[in-house]
């Protein structure tokens, strides 16, 4: 009498959940992609450091999407008729990889935010804060995948999951810290004007925007895995995050055209005094040294006193990534100069 078959798990909570997941990466990837291509497209000249830093979070974010297919077809298709090798044999080589690499993609992006978080602040014990966040969960992501493939059994993965919490936990208050923290600077470069007012409320929003989107994640990550850590209702959140990480980098890189030209626009007030057509003169401020005087037109013959109509520009500078571009080469006392921002 021949032994009955051993009862096979659903596999809505496994497989069934990594597929979604993987289908939402997917369509990030696209962004991404697309991405990539208007930051080569639109900045041929930039430095050779982003260049690589692009190229890299490019190739490893593809990998990582090709990591998770392979997994997923050897489990749903290879194994189509042997549903049991998802829980009991060991697992393939492919299943553990995602988790090494989305780390390293969210070690760089937040490294370079901690750069950008220096240039603002040139406050070491934030920087230094976040840089070690950042490496720690880095070091517990790497551990988590090398005793993964010691241990080859998914039914082990519950030994491991203060690693995982405590990497997810780390990503998590990195990603807070770092948007609260240029929120806080940029309030302080304000300059009462206007247009740099604006623009400093488009930036905050921006870093609030993207550290809470990705806090988010790690905390849906951290939660389900906590609650869950033999299923992959996880993976959703986590197979997207460093495709947020990357998303992100990419669209301050491709967005810092808009932001100049936002913040090197001119903002013209006028305070007139009697008739438009008595004398006018341009007050420029851009030099540090002197203050020019320039006669618009020349006005008709009156009889009354001279009044004048004084036409203020004043150009705001916007603290940035130090990126070097020919056409803001100008010195101290060129003259002012507005730089449009073109669509490519």
């Amino acid at each position: 009498m021949s032994s009955p078959t051993p009862a096979i798990p659903p596999v809505d909570d496994t497989l069934g959940a990594a597929l979604i997941g993987f289908g939402l990466s997917c369509i990030i990837l696209g962004f991404l992609s697309k991405e990539v291509f208007i930051y080569y497209g639109r900045y041929p000249n930039d430095k050779m450091v982003y260049k690589v830093i692009v190229s890299v979070i490019g190739m490893l974010e593809l990998m990582e999407e090709a990591a998770i297919g392979h997994y997923l077809y050897y489990y749903v298709v290879s194994n189509y008729t042997n549903p049991a090798a998802f829980f009991v044999d060991n697992f393939v080589w492919s299943l553990m990889l995602p988790v090494a690499i989305g780390a390293t993609v969210g070690t760089i992006v937040k490294l370079c935010f901690a750069m950008r978080v220096w240039r603002f602040s040139n406050n070491v014990y934030i920087t230094g804060l976040i840089a070690i966040l950042t490496l720690s969960q880095l070091s517990l992501s790497i551990t988590y995948t090398v005793k993964s493939f010691m241990l080859q059994k998914l039914v082990r993965a519950e030994e491991l999951r203060l690693i995982a919490s405590l990497s997810l936990g780390s990503g998590a208050l990195t990603d807070t810290i770092t948007a609260l923290t240029l929120c806080y600077y940029l309030r302080k470069f304000r300059t009462g004007f206007g247009q740099s007012q604006q623009l400093a409320y488009k930036l905050s929003l921006y870093a609030i925007n993207t550290g809470l989107l990705t806090s988010v994640m790690s905390l849906g990550a951290l939660i389900f895995y906590d609650a869950h850590p033999t299923t992959f209702q996880f993976t959703p959140f986590y197979y997207n995050l460093s495709r947020l990480y990357a998303l992100s980098l990419l669209c301050t890189l491709n967005t810092r055209r808009v932001v100049r030209g936002q913040g090197t626009d001119r903002e013209t007030s006028s305070a007139s005094v009697g008739s438009p057509s008595l004398p006018r003169f341009v007050v420029n401020y851009n030099s540090r040294h002197s203050q020019q005087l320039s006669p618009i037109y020349q006005p008709s013959p009156i009889k009354s006193p001279l009044e004048v109509g004084v036409q203020v520009q004043h150009e705001i500078s916007v603290l940035s990534d130090a990126y070097d571009y020919p056409y803001l080469a100008n010195g101290p006392s060129s003259p002012a100069q507005a730089y449009p921002w073109h669509a490519y």
